[in-house]
Order: C-alpha cells, then sequence, then structure tokens
C-alpha cells in the first residue's frame, strides 16, 4: 500500500523518521514516498502490458514537477488540463508525444501552446465538445499542423461504486465531453475537418470507481461506437480509456491494478492486435498513499460534550475532508501503532474528538467524531492518503502560507518546495 510504518512506535517515511522532517522543517509539511510513486506505476504497467499503453499521469492529482519528473523517469506519459500544467509536464522532461490534454474550457492561448509543444505537438487533444474541436481545427490551420483530437464520450454507465456524485462524470447530464448518443454524427460531421483528425475517443467516468463493472460497460459502449464508426469507413486510431482507478483510504477497499486489468484487458486485447492503441489516465491510484499531511497539535479544548483537537493544518491545506466528506485516516507519528486504518477503528482509552484547524469557517475540519488515542499540544498527527489533491487543490484562504512538501528516497529526503513565506503572500499584488 504505502512505504510509510511505524518502528518502535515510531512513524518512518521509508527510512526516515518524519519527527526528523518535522524538526528541521516545521508544520504542516506534505511528505512523499518516492518509492512508493514508483511502485504503484510499475504496479498499472505491470498488469495493463498486454495493451502495450501509454499510461498517462494525471497530473492533478499531485503536480509538483519533482513528482512528475519521478514518473516521468520511469517511462511515464502526462494527463494534463491546462497550460500550466503543459508547463509542468514539459519542464518536467515529459516528451510531447506522450502528452494528452484534457479540459472543457481550453483557451485559444493553451491550445496553441499544445500545438507547437516542442515544435512536434503533444500526442492527442482530448475535446468536450464540438464546438471546441471546430476550434482546433481552425488554430491547426493557421499553423499548418495535423493534430490529432480525440472526443470524449459520456457513456452513460450507472454509479454503483459508491462514487462522490461531484467526481462521478459517467452520466450525459454532465459538462464534460459529449453524449454518446450525439457522438456518431458528430464524428461524421468532423469529417469535413481540413486540418484537426478526430481519430480517438477519449473516456473517463470519475474517480475513484472502486468496482470494475463500470468500466467494462463504458468500454463496451465505446467499442460499439467504433465498430459503427468503421462501418461508415472512419477508422479510429487510439481509445483512451480514462483512469479512476480506486487508492486505499481504509486499507481494504480499493482493488489491486490488477483486478481491474483483468477486467479491462480481455475487452481491449484482440483490438490492440489489430492495430487499435491505448491510453490510460490514472492519478490517484499512483499518487494518493505516496503522500502524507505531517501537522502538530497546537491545542485541546472542549465545546459542550465535544472535544477538538486543533492542528496548524486547515482546509487550505486539505480540503477534501469539507468538499466531498471525504475520510482519511489520522494518527499520531508516536506511541501506539495502529492496527488498521479502517474509520471503525477503536482502541483502549481512546477518544471521540473533531479533528480542526485554524481557520475562521465552521468547515475546517480534517475529521469528526474519530476516536483517537489522548493528544495533548505539541504531539504530531499524520493524516494518510494525501498524496492525491492534497497540496494540488491547497490555497492561500485567511493569508496562511502553504505548506512544504518534502520527497523522501530510502534514508534520504529533500524539499521539493519550500514553505512559504508572508513576502510570498504579496509578492504578485
Amino acid at each position: 500500500m504505502d512505504h510509510f510504518t511505524y518502528n518502535n512506535g515510531e512513524l518512518f517515511a521509508e527510512n526516515v523518521p518524519v519527527s526528523k522532517i518535522a524538526a528541521e522543517l516545521g508544520t504542516p509539511t506534505y511528505i512523499y514516498s518516492k518509492n512508493t510513486l514508483i511502485t504503484h506505476y510499475q504496479r498499472i504497467a505491470e498488469a495493463f502490458a498486454p495493451l502495450h499503453p501509454l499510461i498517462a499521469y494525471s497530473i492533478k492529482s499531485c503536480s509538483n514537477i519533482n513528482i512528475v519528473r519521478t514518473l516521468v523517469d520511469q517511462g511515464c506519459g502526462m494527463d494534463i488540463t491546462s497550460g500550466g500544467e503543459l508547463y509542468r509536464a514539459l519542464k518536467a522532461g515529459c516528451n510531447a508525444n506522450k502528452i494528452v490534454f484534457a479540459g472543457v474550457g481550453k483557451t485559444d492561448h493553451e491550445i496553441n501552446d499544445a500545438l507547437v509543444a516542442q515544435s512536434t505537438g503533444i500526442r492527442c487533444f482530448n475535446c468536450e465538445s464540438e464546438e471546441e474541436f471546430w476550434n482546433l481545427d481552425r488554430l491547426a490551420g493557421i499553423k499548418g499542423l495535423r493534430p490529432q483530437a480525440a472526443l470524449r464520450v459520456n457513456p452513460d454507465v450507472q454509479n454503483k461504486g459508491g462514487t462522490h456524485q461531484k467526481t462521478f462524470t459517467g452520466k450525459k447530464e454532465t459538462k464534460f465531453g459529449v453524449d454518446i448518443d450525439r457522438a456518431a454524427a458528430f464524428y461524421r460531421e468532423a469529417q469535413k475537418a481540413k486540418h484537426a483528425r478526430l481519430t480517438a475517443v477519449d473516456l473517463h467516468i470519475g474517480s475513484p470507481i472502486k468496482i470494475t463493472a463500470p468500466y467494462i460497460d463504458a468500454i463496451t459502449k465505446a467499442l460499439a461506437l467504433t465498430d459503427e464508426l468503421a462501418n461508415d469507413g472512419i477508422a479510429i486510431e487510439t481509445l483512451d480509456i480514462g483512469g479512476g482507478y480506486a487508492a486505499f483510504y481504509e486499507g481494504n477497499e480499493a482493488p489491486p491494478a490488477s483486478a481491474y486489468a483483468q477486467a479491462i484487458v480481455p475487452l481491449l486485447k484482440d483490438r490492440v492486435a489489430k492495430g487499435l492503441k491505448i491510453v490510460l489516465e490514472p492519478g490517484r491510484s499512483i499518487s494518493c498513499n505516496a503522500g502524507i499531511l505531517l501537522a502538530q497539535v497546537q491545542y485541546t479544548k472542549i465545546g459542550g460534550t465535544k472535544k477538538f483537537i486543533i492542528v496548524d493544518a486547515a482546509m487550505n491545506d486539505l480540503i477534501r475532508p469539507t468538499l466531498y466528506e471525504s475520510y482519511h485516516f489520522i494518527w499520531p507519528t508516536k506511541g501506539i501503532v495502529p492496527p488498521s486504518r479502517q474509520s471503525s477503528l477503536r482502541i483502549a482509552g481512546d477518544e471521540k474528538v473533531d479533528v480542526v484547524g485554524p481557520i475562521c469557517e465552521s468547515g475546517d475540519y480534517l475529521a469528526k467524531d474519530r476516536y483517537l488515542p489522548p493528544l495533548k499540544r505539541g504531539d504530531l498527527i499524520a493524516v494518510y492518503s494525501a498524496g492525491a489533491y492534497g497540496m494540488s487543490m491547497a490555497s492561500n484562504y485567511n493569508a496562511r502560507p502553504r505548506a512544504a512538501e518534502v520527497l523522501v528516497d530510502g534514508d534520504r529526503y529533500q524539499v521539493i518546495r519550500r514553505r512559504e513565506t508572508y513576502e510570498d503572500l504579496v509578492r504578485g499584488e
């Protein structure tokens, strides 16, 4: 699952005690395990190897350039959603032909940057509306280029896996993509394009998807669409099946990469043998368990019948609990070794508490009604499974400098983003 383990009652990130990092850099601090990142990428690559896919890491899940570079060094491509993410991917050394560009509102400036990236253009533009495709065609014509494009198709699959409604995107009624009932007609219309080539289909049904059935349903519908188009003489060269694979928050809810592959590979293996290219876009399943958020207890107090643990990490550092009602396992970094990361975990002498931050919002919490060992001022806690959509969604709300980021590799660690200063807060004003 990850390389965050207890040794003699003390939490280590790989071979480094997290207390050492806190003593040097303070808190809150994001700590990432390099070997967890690599292991998770390699498991996906091995599981889907029969399809020879381009694995394009969803950079939005954790976008620090050092994290991106670690994956690029493993041969990974990048799934981007903005011009800024394109810049990060290229800066990290990712070859443009391993980059796929998603996002519903690409500006002309962003499209132009992607068209000329490294003078070759990116692998594919995943267009999310008919109008976007025609705009891509227009801009490509100005530059005399012939980019490959995919249409993001919403296959209208059911949300049977417990995915939060804010992150489930497989239904027709969503801002993303084009519903499947309109897709075939548009592929036929797009054959009139003079520059952009609509030769790919893109799927992305949400995240995290904890069961394989929605993938089977979506891919089956996409293949039926490609067969219908083939009958009209329209060849689909690439199928991007998206990502959304689950990660471990409690430690038992995410299928391994091999389970997803066992369901998906048989659907596509024969098509790949005939020349179909496959793209995968995992993000959370690579980065989530590779990171923790380290925080320190500032105060404890009683309010009515409730006990509060006030820490120096806040919703500006990790917004997922208040935004998605998400669960993150939390535990002290010294003392009792947690026997599991289950939300139902109880131990002798524990206390029912809310873990909250210092921001002036009632929604500023990391956990509610959580049973934890007794905590006191100065104790360190670790918020687990924070590598995905943690730092990448952080803000400066309440004029709070953003946290430091650290990458651990064995018994060594390096600061990959320094803690912001007050001067940083006003630098652009």
